[in-house]
């Protein structure tokens, strides 16, 4: 039976919310280790709302109950929260972030995860009401985007790919470029807040001339595919997120899901679910 959990936020700043990991690779053990369908496996993972906990759900339904693993889902809207409670023992797991992301994290937090290889990528994509497209847009534009440092990178590449932006670098961020004139040529004016609160920004704030938008609030904030300008490419993208668990401590019912996160099935669920392009498998 699937189980849908809400997990409250914690107090902790999200300063840093997007989407993202980093970590060592490390595979889980072999998920042919003995796994009971009679008596199931319990393992609660933490994931977003959109698309990771959909995808949970989908193997939950579908084919969690014949590997011998009973899913907890516990949904969180944030992007600290899922490692703070994995790391407090709270998750067996989760499913949200990237590389750079979890490598950021572990960076500055101290976190010793493992993860496995990456099961989709959301594209960050450019939208805009006011521009049809990058040719379009005029200087002194408003951009609203991510103020995490890694996603907010992400982000500027985005820009940099569609010609608005050049020469950026590791390390440069909204701050840093936008009086650099051979940087920023059109003398774009960046916005920065939380990656959840871009697309209500650029809903409401009639200023906002672009918003970057992670892909999974693409389809969560049921924004117009029609005025999207840019997007970044899903080939050989480094952003896939992927499932994390705690260093170390990987069970063969972990090992389990994360093979079922990049079976087939999850391919063809993933393609035909977000057939918009918001969500593409990464293997």
């Amino acid at each position: 039976m699937r189980k849908k959990l809400a997990l409250a936020l914690t107090g902790v700043a999200t300063l840093f919310a997007l989407t993202a990991c980093g970590g060592g690779n490390a595979a889980a053990p072999s998920a042919a280790a003995s796994l009971d369908p009679a008596n199931p496996t319990v393992v609660t993972v933490g994931a977003s709302p959109i698309p990771h906990a959909q995808i949970l759900e989908f193997i939950d339904e579908k084919l969690a109950k014949d590997a011998g693993i009973d899913l907890v889902i516990k949904e969180i809207d944030d992007y600290q929260t899922p490692n703070i409670s994995l790391a407090d023992k709270t998750l067996d797991a989760n499913f949200f972030q990237t590389a750079a992301y979890l490598a950021d994290q572990e960076k500055t937090k101290g976190y010793k995860f493992d993860n496995g290889a990456g099961v989709h990528v959301e594209p960050l994509t450019a939208f805009s009401k006011k521009f049809s497209d990058v040719a379009s847009v005029t200087e002194g534009a408003t951009v609203v985007l991510n103020n995490d440092p890694v996603n907010q990178l992400r982000g500027l590449r985005v820009l940099e790919t569609a010609g608005l932006l050049n020469g950026l670098v590791d390390g440069d961020s909204a701050l840093s470029i936008q009086d650099d004139v051979a940087k920023n040529p059109k003398k774009l004016k960046f916005q920065e807040v939380n990656s959840e609160q871009v697309p209500k920004f650029y809903q409401e704030d009639p200023t906002i001339g672009i918003a970057i938008v992670n892909g999974n609030y693409i389809v969560q904030a049921k924004l117009n595919t029609e005025e999207i300008i840019a997007q970044e490419s899903g080939v050989n993208n480094p952003n896939a997120n992927f499932l994390t668990w705690r260093e170390g401590e990987s069970t063969p019912a972990i090992a389990k899901l994360d093979e079922l996160l990049r079976s087939d099935e999850v391919r063809e669920f993933i393609k035909t679910t977000w057939t918009d392009g918001s969500v593409i498998p990464a293997f």
